[in-house]
């Protein structure tokens, strides 16, 4: 799922600020910046029509809303930061039901939904090493527990192919399902 570019932005002054320790982060580029509501694996080219329409089906059961992109966390605690997140508040029940209804129609066409139980986050760094400094990471995340990127409006949903690169992923969308809200 994309995000307004005004969230976007804003997690910038969390970003830079979270750099402050040194820690090894790679942290997720502005263009980057989304919530991943279902994470597929390596999929062969003929398959994403059928994987579009499916979340097409899944995304028209489902009203427009409003999410609120709102606390810095870690996976798997701020104690032993690998993955640092920003927490979805307002609108998380409506995002993890359109997850949930995903899953389901995946589920349907031969695609499992992950083992781990969905928590709205959107990454915005991944830990790449350890040492002292990942200590002091999570003390200052600790510090942004409130912060505040704003609101985005949930209208649609992205199928993205992900390709890995020496400067890191390169997120190239598919297709785009509309929540229509008629089941």
């Amino acid at each position: 799922m994309e995000i307004d570019p005004a969230v976007r932005r804003a997690i910038d002054g969390v970003i830079d600020a979270l750099r402050g320790p040194q820690a090894d982060v790679k942290w997720v580029e502005f263009q980057n910046r989304h919530i991943t509501l279902q994470f597929l694996g390596d999929v062969a080219e003929e398959e994403t029509a059928r994987i579009g329409e499916a979340i097409a089906a899944a995304a028209a059961g489902v009203t427009t809303f409003e999410l609120h992109v709102r606390g810095a966390g870690a996976f798997p605690s701020l104690g032993r930061p690998r993955t640092l997140w920003l927490g979805c508040e307002k609108g998380e029940a409506q995002l993890s039901d359109l997850q949930r209804r995903i899953a389901v129609a995946l589920a349907k066409i031969g695609y499992k939904p992950e083992a781990r139980r969905f928590q709205a986050h959107l990454t915005i760094g991944r830990v790449r090493g350890g040492g002292p400094a990942l200590g002091e990471l999570g003390q200052l995340a600790r510090q942004y527990a409130e912060f505040d990127a704003g609101h985005t409006e949930v209208r649609q949903v992205t199928l993205f192919s992900s390709q890995l690169g020496p400067q890191g992923p390169k997120y190239t969308p598919l297709s785009v399902a509309e929540l229509r809200g008629v089941d």
